[in-house]
């Protein structure tokens, strides 16, 4: 079914179900209650980023996951794919599908031109050129030197690309919305959904945003068993044995770089569509660190890890950054006060700005105990438990009748 295996399947309907089902799974707590203030996430506006930051590292997972090749400049195509869809609002109107369509082109151009010149070389000499071509896009945006060149505003330098007023924007028509939207469905448009406690937010960004994800992880599940995907796995096993073979694997690594590229352009101008105003912020090397350490955590080369990865880093950058030493004394507020500054004393540098300090202690503990991230710890636990119940089923079976 879908051109996959049973396995396959199952796990891409899994995360289908679970993508479309998340502002109900993601919060958990009654809204008022202390827990549900500190630890539900399911709000649009992080939502959109747990599954755009999805398909980014869903697109570099075909690259470094499949080839080996560690890519440091990916940050570059997801501000690429930001300034082309903004400049689509600003030139056409806020009809969302020229600004995505562009944003995959341009970036998919771009890295034609980055991944011919950075693949002639290999290893760390790769990784450099791409953070340096990234670094390079990342000053070129923050001063607008195209624009200076030019006499025309292209990137607005440090305030950042927006819409204005007076922009020509051609394809407006009376009555349509002055904001991103598809054919007069606003990306900012919800409804709400009232249980009890709960208060469940279904936006259009979110799920239109979902429903490109979902098509991303399919598309990278058929790359994977594809013979295309076959031939990258090659590549990473042993390059060297495939240019004795007298293969020339170029084509098939600028393939894997441009593709991935779109992926991170894709993404950029999603972001864009939620909120259509960017900044050369997007490009720094600090974010294309951050895309990296997404798809180590989640497990490199696996086809669900760099989706988890992303959802992680992105939940602590979001949630764990706003807990403070107040939210900690109401949890620890029915213990014996020395007890309860001890603990805040202890928990104070972990949290709020501090939550760099638990993302880098966990980062830690998975290189270590689980090299293949998360996905790696759900295989361990899954081996132990269908272990467990192999034991008691022999145990069962030897058991004398009574």
């Amino acid at each position: 079914m879908l051109g996959l295996n049973s396995h396959d399947l199952k796990m891409f309907i899994v995360i289908a179900l679970l993508t479309l089902a998340a502002p109900i799974l993601l919060n958990p707590f009654p809204d008022a209650s202390a827990l549900g203030e500190s630890f539900n996430a399911g709000y649009p506006a992080l939502m959109q980023r747990f599954v755009i930051f999805g398909i980014l590292v869903i697109g570099f997972n075909l690259l470094f996951g499949l080839t080996g090749y560690l890519s440091f400049g990916h940050a570059a195509f997801l501000g690429i794919g930001s300034y082309a869809a903004v400049w689509m609002f600003k030139l056409l109107s806020y009809n969302i599908i020229p600004a995505i369509l562009l944003s995959v082109i341009v970036a998919g151009l771009v890295s034609v031109v980055i991944g011919y010149v950075s693949l002639r070389r290999s290893g760390i000499y790769f990784s450099i050129l791409t953070l340096a071509f990234a670094q390079m896009m990342y000053a070129i945006a923050y001063s607008d030197l195209l624009g200076r060149m030019f006499g025309i505003t292209v990137t607005n330098g440090e305030t950042g690309l927006q819409v204005y007023n007076d922009d020509p924007q051609i394809l407006m028509s009376a009555g349509d919305p002055t904001v991103p939207h598809l054919f007069g469905i606003t990306m900012n448009g919800s409804s709400t959904w009232n249980v009890g406690g709960w208060s469940f937010i279904f936006q259009n960004g979110y799920y239109l945003s979902a429903i490109f994800m979902i098509a991303a992880f399919y598309l990278s599940i058929r790359i994977f068993r594809s013979p295309f995907g076959l031939m990258l796995r090659a590549i990473k096993s042993n390059q060297t044995r495939m240019h004795y073979t007298g293969l020339n694997t170029k084509p098939y690594m600028l393939a894997a770089f441009v593709i991935s590229g779109m992926y991170a352009g894709l993404a950029g101008g999603l972001l864009s569509a939620m909120d259509p105003l960017t900044g050369a912020e997007r490009m720094f090397w600090t974010a294309s660190g951050e895309i990296v350490v997404m798809s180590i955590l989640g497990g490199v080369g696996t086809l669900i890890g760099p989706v988890l990865g992303a959802g992680l880093i992105k939940y602590l950058e979001n949630i764990v950054s706003k807990i403070n030493d107040g939210i900690l004394h109401n949890w620890f507020a029915f213990m014996p006060d020395w007890l309860d500054n001890l603990l805040v004393t202890i928990i104070h540098p972990f949290i709020g700005k501090g939550w760099h300090l638990t993302l880098g202690l966990l980062f830690m503990a998975v290189v270590i105990f689980l090299p293949g991230g998360l996905v790696e710890g759900g295989q361990r636990i899954g081996r132990l438990f269908r272990r467990k119940k192999s034991t008691d089923a022999a145990d069962g079976a030897t058991k004398p009748a009574e």
